[in-house]
């Protein structure tokens, strides 16, 4: 009988301690992973939004153009020697300062 509950109590202690690891590793991942992330999407929403007629932007291709006129879901952007293209504006990922 008495090693039955000093089994129980062991047993007891370690998933205690199972539950805490576990808990632990959860805040890490939420803190090193998901909160860094959500940040980024939260300022690349911004940018969207905040975009308008006459910025210059970088695309994720590495296109520099100035915004000729803004639909949608796409920006016109016109480039160097008066070339004109239609990019999607979720593919914008800066706004340079002129």
């Amino acid at each position: 009988m008495l090693t039955y509950a000093q089994t129980s109590t062991q047993t007891t202690g370690s998933l205690i301690q199972m539950v805490i690891l576990l808990v632990v590793f959860a805040a890490i991942f939420y803190f090193l992973l998901i909160r860094p992330q959500r940040r980024r999407q939260k300022e690349h929403r911004e940018l969207i939004s905040s975009l308008k007629r006459g910025d210059r932007v970088i695309t994720a291709g590495g296109i520099h153009g100035v915004i000729d006129k803004i639909d949608e879901g796409t920006v016109i952007l016109s480039l160097e020697e008066g070339a004109k293209i239609r990019v999607s504006k979720t593919s914008i990922v800066e706004k340079v300062r002129k």
